[in-house]
């Protein structure tokens, strides 16, 4: 007997062994990205950012929060009525040829998601593309929306700069970033982020890395400024090691502000005092939860914050392609409609690729949403 048990327990550690191996063999594949080396990690050491061996937010902010855990979050979200967390109806799209602008139009057209495509004084500029039909490691996690995945490599015209504001899979999607590689002329991304892009044959020349409140020329007529943000990053089990960052995007006649993922926080009324106020901001407005809720802001506070910024428009990011917090996927839309009544700015709502012109002040959009579940 005890050498059956002897021989049970060789054979489960060995396939214990085993399955560690083939986990550490399949996080080496190219999609999980690399960590900083060498000089790269030496200059982000440097950044009154890091501390602790990791990059740390402005303001203090736990990972979990409302007395949650990793294990708690499991057993409630297996439990819980689901709700509707995927619409059971096609996105309406409304798809624009990109190839075809006039690129000396100033515009921007959301494809989904946090993924956006903006002209601003003759250049062409991409944020966070996920062109993918998932927002995760293995095809089949994340799925997006159905009807929502109208872009794809043929669609995109020439990129003079491409900006990516941290390394978490529905941000910075591999097979995507890979693809777009012949057509982009630069790339900015926070500190750390340029180990991904050599990693996946860019050159290192064409890739800038930047910490918070740096910018970059990216001609005469415009320029990129580096914010901060309320976020974390890490494509594996190590977080932290890049910079998580917002964009402003300032042209001699238009300021414009995307804020990557991020939670509420001063830092928002601070980029309006440097920057503002802006023509037009795309806010985190989606994937909250109270158990997180300081990674993520939900309606209220993206209202909020639009205000800090001391924006004219508004247009929610992170939003109507994939689900990744366990609230409606139309609950966004719904909440930032009633909490944008009386504000200072206007609440524009385009439909995945959708123009909003920058000229037309009075456009208006519809609350496409409505109709999408019957």
């Amino acid at each position: 007997m005890k050498t059956l048990c002897r021989r049970v327990l060789v054979v489960c550690a060995l396939l214990l062994a085993l399955c560690l191996f083939a986990v550490v063999i399949y996080l080496r594949q190219p999609i999980f990205g690399e960590l900083p080396q060498g000089e790269r990690l030496t200059r982000l050491q440097a950044s009154p950012n890091y501390r602790n061996d990791a990059f740390q937010n402005l303001t203090d902010t736990p990972f979990l929060t409302n007395g949650a855990t990793q294990l708690s979050i499991r057993k409630e979200n297996f439990l819980a009525d689901k709700g509707m967390p995927r619409p059971l109806l096609d996105i309406p799209t409304r798809k624009t040829d990109l190839r075809a602008l006039d690129r000396n139009k100033d515009l921007a057209v959301w494809l989904g998601h946090s993924s956006w495509y903006i002209q601003l004084g003759g250049k062409r500029i991409l944020l966070d593309p996920v062109l993918s039909d998932h927002a995760a490691p293995l095809p089949g996690l994340i799925p997006a929306f159905s009807g929502t995945s109208i872009y794809s490599l043929q669609d995109m015209p020439p990129i003079d700069l491409l900006l990516i504001s941290h390394d978490h899979y529905d941000h910075l999607d591999y097979s995507t970033i890979v693809a777009l590689r012949p057509l982009v002329k630069k790339v900015a991304a926070g500190l750390g982020m340029g180990a991904h892009f050599e990693l996946w044959g860019y050159d290192p020349e064409t890739v800038q890395e930047l910490d918070w409140y740096d910018s970059l020329l990216l001609s005469k007529d415009v320029r990129v400024h580096v914010t901060p943000a309320r976020h974390y990053s890490g494509r594996t089990l190590t977080r932290n090691q890049s910079l998580w960052v917002g964009f402003v995007l300032q042209s001699t006649h238009r300021r414009l502000f995307f804020s990557g993922d991020s939670g509420y926080g001063t830092h928002f009324a601070d980029i309006g005092k440097r920057y503002g106020p802006f023509d037009w901001v795309t806010l985190d407005s989606g994937q909250y939860d109270p158990r997180w809720a300081h990674l993520h802001m939900n309606p209220e506070e993206a209202a909020r914050a639009a205000e800090d910024l001391g924006a004219r428009a508004l247009t929610p990011s992170h939003v109507g392609r994939f689900t990744l917090a366990s609230h409606d996927w139309n609950d966004p839309f719904k909440r930032l409609a009633i909490a944008s009544e009386g504000r200072s700015y206007v609440l524009w709502t385009p439909m995945i690729g959708q123009p909003v012109q920058f000229d037309l002040r009075t456009q208006s959009f519809e609350y496409w949403w409505i109709n999408v579940d019957g």
